[in-house]
């Protein structure tokens, strides 16, 4: 018999409409001795049986919801039921079109609450972000080996996420054999540099996936200017669509070195190509200083607002770079920009776009909306699952 937790009276609203977090201001009581990961039963405050959850008796995330169903057991089948169904997803999408670099599991959306799972060819790269998932870490990795076939399963569960579940940082090799540094993989007839070991991540921005696409494809004839350009992704295919020039800034000489390796590997022009290593914000307004201005500009910036406590501040963050893209426009250009932060919902990263744009006296309108690729689905009952937000402006 599984410990129980009893919710507050009127508290089970969110949980009938599975959401599946359950916070600890929810809990009225909890009956047993659950330790961290333990799976709990979940009652409301007359009774009724709710759901199965991941018990962590730090975070205020205190419950991760694995299912509804009562008859269901959270056991090694279970498990490999929910980690198989996700892998058949992304085999019917058939991104194996595409590329090579794939999210097989995507935390709650997947119904595996705070497992991450990322293949880069013969390498599956596990993050682990919840207490849940750490408890069944073991029997994830032997499913997974099973169900992937993949020569190497890596841990990259370094995040500071964890330290809210009461969890260490931890990464390494769970099976198989160990990554011999950099891969390669192929994404869009472009070919990029991993490192599953060191870099951001499981190694990769694979949600950026489509948009590097459609960019690519925008970018014919234009001078470009890649911000937070990491490895070169959004870099290369711009090149690769016929750009006339790409400005790719970063702060990270790791990254611009992998960037450059990256452009020779694929037998991109070197002289179309231009690098600065220095903090974005700076660069943009030496830029703006200079009188430079562009026909393209790609804002992709690291998580501004981890948390909603962080919004404040993420939000002056976003208007400040974006205001500084709007400035430095040709009449014309096209500004690519996005917000990963989940506690900047798409209304609220829309408006700070527009008041960016009005405070530097321009003339805007949205071309397309972006989101993150489709091996990172979006749980309808679980908003927050949908983190990436992007938008195509266009300047007059």
């Amino acid at each position: 018999m599984n410990p129980q937790i009893i919710l507050k009276q009127g508290r089970e609203k969110s949980v009938l409409q599975r959401h599946p977090w359950i916070f600890s201001g929810a809990i009225q009581n909890v009956n047993g001795n659950p330790g961290s990961g333990d799976t709990v039963d979940v009652i409301s405050s007359s009774g009724q049986w709710l759901c199965y959850a991941a018990f962590s008796p730090i975070s205020q995330i205190r419950a991760r919801v694995w299912s509804w169903v009562k008859d269901d057991r959270v056991d090694e089948k279970f498990l490999e039921r929910r980690i198989n169904q996700s892998i058949k997803l992304r085999r019917d999408l058939e991104l194996n079109k595409k590329t090579d670099a794939i999210r097989l599991v995507h935390g709650e959306s997947d119904g595996l609450p705070g497992l991450i799972m990322d293949q880069y060819g013969e390498i599956v790269v596990i993050q682990s972000l919840s207490a849940g998932v750490d408890k069944w870490k073991k029997v994830i990795t032997n499913i997974t080996c099973k169900a992937t076939g993949a020569a190497t399963i890596y841990e990259r569960s370094d995040v500071d996420v964890r330290k809210l579940e009461g969890l260490s940082e931890e990464s390494g090799l769970l099976a198989g054999q160990h990554p011999a540094g950099e891969i390669t993989i192929n994404e869009n007839n472009i070919r990029c540099l991993v490192d599953v070991q060191k870099g951001q991540k499981t190694g990769f921005y694979l949600d950026q996936r489509d948009n590097r696409l459609l960019s690519g494809r925008m970018a014919h004839g234009r001078t470009v200017l890649n911000c937070f350009s990491y490895s070169g992704g959004f870099s290369l295919h711009a090149i690769a669509g016929g750009a006339e020039s790409v400005l790719s800034i970063d702060s990270s000489s790791e990254a611009m070195a992998m960037a450059k390796r990256n452009l020779e590997l694929n037998d991109l022009p070197s002289n179309r190509a231009e690098w600065m290593e220095e903090d974005v914000f700076q660069a943009l307004r030496g830029l703006r200083d200079r009188g430079r201005s562009y026909d393209m500009i790609i804002l992709d910036p690291p998580k501004f607002a981890p948390t909603a406590a962080h919004v404040a501040k993420a939000a002056r963050a976003y208007k400040d770079i974006n205001l500084l893209a709007f400035k430095l426009l040709k009449p014309g250009g096209l500004l690519f920009t996005f917000s990963c932060s989940g506690g900047i919902n798409s209304d609220l990263f829309q408006k700070i776009v527009a008041g960016a744009a009005l405070d530097a006296n321009v003339d805007a309108r949205i071309v397309q909306w972006m989101n993150q690729s489709a091996d990172h689905p979006v749980l309808l009952s679980f908003p927050e699952g949908y983190y990436l937000k992007g938008l195509v402006c266009e300047v007059n």
